[in-house]
Formats: C-alpha cells, sequence, structure tokens
C-alpha cells in the first residue's frame, strides 16, 4: 500500500509541475532523519491531491476554447437537390417536344460535374455532348451562352474563350442555375433547329424548379 502512495503521490506531483503550478513544493516534503527520495506518508493531503487536478483541468478547458475560437467555419455552399435537377432536364426535354424537337437536356453543379440528364426518343447522338458542354459553360462562366457568343462576335479578341478547355461550347443553349439569388449550377439543352429554342427548352425546365429563368 505505501509503494501504491507513494506512486500516486509522484503523479499528481508531475500533474502539478507540468502546469506550473507550483503545488510539487508542497506535495514533495521529505521525512526526517531517512533519505531524501522518501514520501511522508501524510504528503498528499486531499487539498493537494484537488489543487493538482483542479489546475490541470482548468488548462485543459483554456486549451478547447482557445482552440473553439481560433477555429474558422465551414463556409456553406448551396446545393441543388437531385430531385429538382432531373426535374428540370425532363421538363426542359418535354418543352422541346411539344414543339416537336427532339433534344437532350443536362444539368450540372456549381464545379461543372454532371448532375442530371434526359434524352427524347431519337435525340441526336451529338446532343448528349453539346447539352452537357452548354450546361458546363454556363456553370463556369455563370453566363447564358447566347450572351457569350454575342459577346465574342462584338469583340473577336475574346476567341481565346472557346479554347480554354475542350468542355467549353459557346452556343446558344446555356444557362446558368439561381434559385432565390443563389447559383447551383448550370443548364444546358441541345437538339432543336436553332439556339434560340435549346434556350427557350432551358428556361421551361429552369421555370419548372422555380429558379431564376433571367425572363422580366
Amino acid at each position: 500500500m505505501g509503494r501504491n502512495r507513494r506512486r500516486i503521490c509522484r503523479l499528481y506531483t508531475g500533474i502539478a509541475a507540468a502546469v506550473g503550478s507550483g503545488a510539487d513544493n508542497r506535495l514533495r516534503k521529505p521525512m526526517q532523519g531517512r533519505k531524501t527520495h522518501m514520501w511522508n506518508r501524510n504528503s498528499c493531503t486531499r487539498r493537494t491531491r484537488s489543487l493538482a487536478l483542479s489546475t490541470l483541468a482548468s488548462v485543459l478547458l483554456a486549451l478547447l476554447v482557445t482552440g473553439t475560437l481560433c477555429a474558422k467555419p465551414l463556409p456553406m455552399v448551396p446545393v441543388l437537390p437531385l430531385d429538382l435537377a432531373h426535374k428540370a432536364v425532363r421538363a426542359a426535354v418535354a418543352a422541346c417536344s411539344k414543339d416537336g424537337y427532339r433534344v437532350s437536356a443536362a444539368i450540372v453543379n456549381r464545379s461543372g460535374v454532371l448532375k442530371a440528364f434526359a434524352r427524347a426518343d431519337g435525340a441526336g447522338a451529338h446532343t448528349v455532348d453539346s447539352s452537357r458542354h452548354k450546361a458546363y459553360t454556363a456553370a463556369s462562366l455563370r453566363e447564358p451562352t447566347a450572351k457569350l457568343a454575342g459577346l465574342i462576335a462584338k469583340h473577336p479578341e475574346l476567341q481565346a474563350l472557346r479554347d480554354m478547355n475542350e468542355s467549353i461550347l459557346i452556343l446558344a443553349g446555356g444557362l446558368p442555375i439561381r434559385i432565390d439569388g443563389q447559383f447551383v449550377g448550370g443548364i444546358g439543352v441541345g437538339g432543336a433547329p436553332g439556339g434560340h429554342l435549346d434556350e427557350r427548352c432551358a428556361r421551361a425546365g429552369l421555370a419548372a424548379i422555380g429558379a431564376e429563368t433571367g425572363e422580366s
């Protein structure tokens, strides 16, 4: 029992010394008439043990609070739910089908990654890529692709925009998606006989999910 008690005393002394409380001076009392490394049986009082533990608890609490205050909150990024993305592409395809146009429609997220896709029966194989690339371009540049095409036509020095990467396609039919003012991705439609018709179907897809269509 005496040996275990001395070990416990050393533990409390180490705690106090580590946190700089100075309690080790009160904990270690050499016995009179014996070797200096011996421990007095009464040296580890309830008060000194409590002092060492409370000091350690205070230091740990301070470290925890400091870490919490210094941590930066993660950014909150709006996301278009998958069910809304599917609803939008289906609505865009349906709008064009109603007018007799067989198209494909694609939606990408904020980063340009494909999230939803729909292709009408009989739509050309090329519409798979054109719809996705229009959606990617609108999301990447956050502008309607028709507006970008007009900008390049007026300012030939901006032709390099077409060659930024292999996914850029500056043809009408792509629109950025914004809901309640928050940007969440892009939609693209390809296959109608004219970019303005592709864009009209893309707007129908946005209207189906309550997104901003850009029309007054």
